[in-house]
C-alpha cells in the first residue's frame, strides 16, 4: 500500500482550495444536475422603497434552502420577517417546492424561528459551550 500523508494549512489561500472544490464539483456534477439549481431573493421595502430586509434562497427540484434572512436592525419585531418567510414559501410553493430548510446558529433571532412555521423537523447540535448549530425543515405546498 502506498503510503500518503496529510498536512492542515491555516488560512488557505482560494488558490490552495481550488483544486477540491473543483474535483468535488466535478465529481457531483457526474451524478446530479447542479446547473439546475436556482436562486432567487425577496425584498421587504418601506414606502419609500428603501430596502429594510430580504432573504436569499436555492431550490432544486423539491427542495428549497433558505440562505440567508436579514432584517434592518431598527426595525425589527415589525413583522417583517414573517412577511419574507410568507414570501419565500410561496415561491418555492410556485416553483414546486414540498420542502423548505435553513441551517442557523442559536444566537441568530432564535425566538423568530421558534414562531415560524419551520417547526416539522428540528435538530440542533452544541458547536460551542454557548453556541448552538440549528437545522430546521418544514414540509410544505
Amino acid at each position: 500500500m502506498e503510503s500518503f500523508r496529510t498536512e492542515s494549512q491555516l488560512d488557505p489561500t482560494d488558490a490552495d482550495v481550488s483544486p477540491i472544490d473543483h474535483g468535488l464539483h466535478s465529481y457531483n456534477q457526474q451524478a446530479a444536475d447542479l446547473a439546475a439549481i436556482r436562486r432567487f431573493a425577496c425584498y421587504a421595502r418601506s414606502p419609500e422603497g428603501a430596502l429594510v430586509g430580504g432573504a436569499l434562497a436555492r431550490w432544486w427540484g423539491t427542495a428549497c434552502e433558505l440562505q440567508q434572512l436579514w432584517v434592518d436592525e431598527a426595525l425589527r419585531r415589525r413583522g417583517i420577517g414573517a412577511l419574507l418567510m410568507q414570501r419565500v414559501e410561496a415561491t418555492a410553493i410556485e416553483r414546486g417546492c414540498r420542502l423548505i430548510y435553513l441551517d442557523t446558529f442559536s444566537f441568530q433571532a432564535p425566538e423568530f424561528l421558534l414562531r415560524s412555521r419551520l417547526r416539522d423537523r428540528m435538530s440542533a447540535r452544541w458547536i460551542s459551550r454557548r453556541r448552538l448549530e440549528v437545522h430546521l425543515a418544514q414540509s410544505i405546498g
